[in-house]
């Protein structure tokens, strides 16, 4: 029997503040940036009327926040914090340290196009560029997976097989400020479900002293990233084993993707976060029409799981790949090399080309989603063409 949950009409950043709430983390800094601005203006009030007992650091900078956040974990405090865009990219030297000193962190990151020129809408070259920092990366179609990500996020991260930092990702404006039903759990409920934190290393204890950031040159340094990649890999099991004690506490299923209508698809787009659910909405229409089409969502981008996302993707003669941030001088977007990579040694593989879309906020329509399978009539067919093209931009 699943958990009791009541419904809720919130926004984005509503419900990763109420996730923040039942949390109740040790410690929380943050800086505004928008459009992540709300969640902390919510958990602010929590912490304010005592409805929690975090240690709020109000910092004078996203570095300092991030910076902050690693003090406060290497002492053995359950920490989470919140930005976007710039504000990402200004931590991200302790983005990457928060990673290989092995700190269970859990950032929600509200996806917004990274300057110049400055522009608060959503695209995902903030998360994007840093996805080779050594956090897990969890991308969210709708306001109620941000809230439950961001649940499971915390348990993932504290797992001492992984003692990672999670990002839980978000669309700017159109998932963070757009209200939407979330069924909301029992805060005794998420609060048993989560557990309390038990550091595996801490600097408070003298019992058991240890070195966090020393000089690590050729003669460690090396070893010191096997063990970080070494726990990315072992994430993955994590992973899974998390969304599934999720499922029974939920009654919903988690995976690293997910499959809409793929079984006998011809042609299918790939694509992450809240583009999903429009492109669902075309799906069906077009099955309705005879056409067999369908969509993978990809749910967690890092680790990336190539196998799972072949095995998808098998029945596939032509597949489009949507990507929401631009890799300059790359041939094609993040989530296009992936992909791609992942099906260099199929002998029978789909035809696969390249969208870059939405950048700066632009938005997605129908007619996008339209426009991409009809286009992919003559991509199975062989006929490429523009390999990397641009999706809604002015010519």
């Amino acid at each position: 029997m699943s958990a009791k949950r009541t419904p809720r009409a919130l926004t984005g950043d509503d419900a990763v503040g109420e996730a923040m709430r039942q949390i109740n983390p040790d410690v929380v800094p943050a800086y505004p940036i928008t459009p992540q601005t709300e969640i902390m203006h919510h958990f602010a009030k929590y912490v304010a009327n005592g409805e929690v007992d975090t240690e709020l650091i109000c910092v004078e900078s996203e570095h300092s926040a991030m910076s902050a956040a690693v003090g406060a974990s290497c002492a053995g405090a359950r920490v989470m914090t919140a930005t976007a865009a710039n504000g990402l990219a200004l931590m991200w030297e302790i983005v990457y340290i928060a990673a290989s000193t092995r700190l269970p962190i859990v950032m929600n990151v509200v996806n917004r196009a990274l300057s110049g020129p400055i522009n608060i809408h959503c695209d995902h070259s903030d998360s994007m560029g840093c996805r080779d920092s050594g956090w897990i990366q969890i991308y969210s179609e709708t306001a109620q997976e941000a809230y439950e990500h961001t649940m499971m996020a915390m348990r993932i991260a504290e797992n001492h097989d992984v003692l990672l930092p999670v990002m839980v990702c978000q669309d700017g404006f159109i998932t963070s400020h757009s209200v939407e039903r979330v069924d909301v759990f029992e805060d005794e409920d998420i609060k048993k479900w989560v557990g309390e934190f038990v550091p595996k290393y801490t600097l408070l204890n003298t019992d058991n002293p240890h070195t966090v950031g020393p000089l690590d040159l050729y003669d460690y340094y090396f070893e010191h990233k096997r063990q970080q990649m070494d726990a990315m890999e072992k994430a993955k099991g994590v992973i899974k084993q998390v969304f599934s004690e999720f499922e029974k506490f939920s009654g919903k299923p988690f995976d690293f993707i997910e499959s809409y209508r793929l079984d006998d698809a011809d042609t299918a787009i790939v694509a992450l976060s809240s583009s999903c659910g429009t492109i669902k909405d075309v799906v069906d229409d077009l099955r309705e029409k005879g056409q067999k089409v369908g969509l993978l969502k990809i749910r967690v981008f890092r680790p990336f799981m190539p196998e799972m996302i072949t095995t998808a993707l098998k029945s596939c003669k032509g597949v489009a790949i949507l990507d929401r941030s631009a890799s300059f001088g790359g041939f094609g977007g993040p989530i296009f090399t992936e992909v791609r990579s992942a099906f260099h040694e199929w002998k029978e593989k789909p035809h696969i080309i390249n969208y870059i879309y939405g950048l700066g906020g632009r938005e997605f329509t129908i007619k996008h989603a339209h426009q991409v399978f009809n286009e992919l009539e003559e991509v199975k067919k062989g006929n490429l063409g523009i390999k990397v093209r641009s999706l809604g931009s002015r010519e």
